[in-house]
């Protein structure tokens, strides 16, 4: 029994060792979830004629109204979150970019890229919405210039709405990743890049002749993951098998803080997919690779499953609380500056404060630089400048990054 007693105060000893470790403050090296970057939303997106979103908002306005009236309450408190205000379909996108290089040139360490699937090219080639407007009399040469590049050509193809919202400066995944990669290595050391990828598969049949995207299914999410490991190359990638490292799980990982260090991720990328919440979508890139084994990206996730590691938490008002406690736990979230234009149309930064506040490491905003739709001083920078900064939740002591 004396023996056993030992045993058991040295496990004692040796538990409130450790839990000491883990409360002390950490002094070491930054590590890749410790800073805090900027970045653009719908990033690849040139803007939509006016006079097409004129016809949208004519069709959509109605239908939006209703689905929100009849929608449950449960339902209802969760679109308001990331709808939180009431703004028009066409204020919604009131923002356009110039090209993929210029944003980050601009200091820009996130983009976002929506992707379509196309396995065998020209389904998205010739889109609805334009054919409405040729129809009201407007001509081509009179509409924002759309360029059909890549369309007919099979692979995944880049744009926000289907038939709709098509104008963007890399129709092919493939080519904006090329893009990609040649900023990165003319610029060798820069802060890692965070790329959320949004698989889409929602339909917008307002326009006669709508074309129905396809759903995205393994074989299609296999095919992302390989033209990011065939572009960008593996040895450019922060991926889920590095952070996980021999833990159990992904999440494991994540909450061990066994991201790597900034210095080793500098040059690199972290690839974020999201995807609705639906269970049967999500399963399709994550079934077979319960930790994302294998996988380039890191998936939209909620605490406690086993590949959680990246947590898309847009709202940081209504989720100023939760954010801090998750980036302190080890996780990597996303959120907004500006929610569909309207911090821009009332120039209210209050948003952006409190997003740049919680810890959230990737902060979004359609906004930039000066120039907006609505004519006023909105823009958002990232706190002090430069492309990343130390994360005000969870950076170590002492924390400096280079300039």
């Amino acid at each position: 029994m004396k023996k056993l007693a030992i045993g058991l105060g040295l496990i004692a000893t040796c538990a409130a060792a450790i839990a000491i470790a883990q409360e002390a403050p950490r002094t070491e090296e930054v590590r890749l979830n410790e800073i805090q970057v900027i970045g653009t939303h719908n990033s690849y997106s040139q803007g939509v004629d006016p006079r097409l979103l004129a016809l949208a908002d004519a069709r959509i306005g109605p239908m939006m109204a209703g689905f929100v009236k009849n929608m449950p309450e449960a339902m209802k408190a969760d679109w308001q979150e990331y709808h939180p205000n009431f703004i028009s379909f066409s204020e919604g996108l009131n923002y356009r970019y110039t090209s993929l290089t210029e944003q980050l040139d601009a200091g820009m360490r996130s983009l976002e890229i929506d992707i379509n699937n196309d396995p065998q090219g020209g389904r998205y080639a010739h889109p609805a919405g334009l054919a409405a407007l040729r129809a009201t009399g407007v001509k081509d040469s009179d509409m924002l210039p759309y360029d059909a590049t890549d369309m007919e050509k099979p692979g995944l193809k880049v744009f926000h709405v289907a038939d709709l919202d098509v104008r963007s400066s890399c129709n092919l995944f493939s080519r904006c990743l090329k893009n990609l990669r040649a900023w990165s290595d003319a610029h060798p050391n820069h802060a890692p890049i965070f790329i959320l990828v949004e698989a889409k598969s929602d339909a917008v049949p307002v326009f006669t002749g709508a074309t129905p995207p396809l759903a995205f299914d393994r074989a299609a999410f296999d095919e992302m993951d390989q033209s990011i490991f065939r572009e960008i190359g593996r040895d450019k990638l922060v991926t889920p098998d590095q952070v996980r490292g021999t833990y159990p799980t992904l999440e494991a990982g994540v909450l061990a803080h066994n991201w790597p260090t900034l210095a080793k991720s500098r040059g690199k990328f972290v690839f974020l997919l999201l995807t609705a919440m639906d269970p049967r979508a999500l399963a399709a890139y994550h079934a077979g690779h319960e930790n994302l084994e294998g996988r380039a990206a890191f998936l939209r996730a909620t605490p406690g499953q086993s590949y959680a590691a990246f947590l898309l938490l847009d709202n940081a008002n209504v989720r100023a609380k939760e954010i801090p406690e998750r980036v302190k736990q080890g996780y990597l979230v996303r959120a907004r500056a500006d929610i569909e234009t309207y911090e821009a149309k009332v120039n209210d930064p209050s948003r952006a404060n409190q997003a740049f506040a919680s810890g959230a490491q990737i902060v979004s905003t359609d906004f930039y630089k000066p120039g907006n739709a609505y004519g006023t001083s909105y823009v958002v920078r990232l706190p002090g400048g430069g492309e990343a900064r130390c994360n005000p939740v969870n950076a170590p002591k002492g924390c400096r990054l280079e300039r």
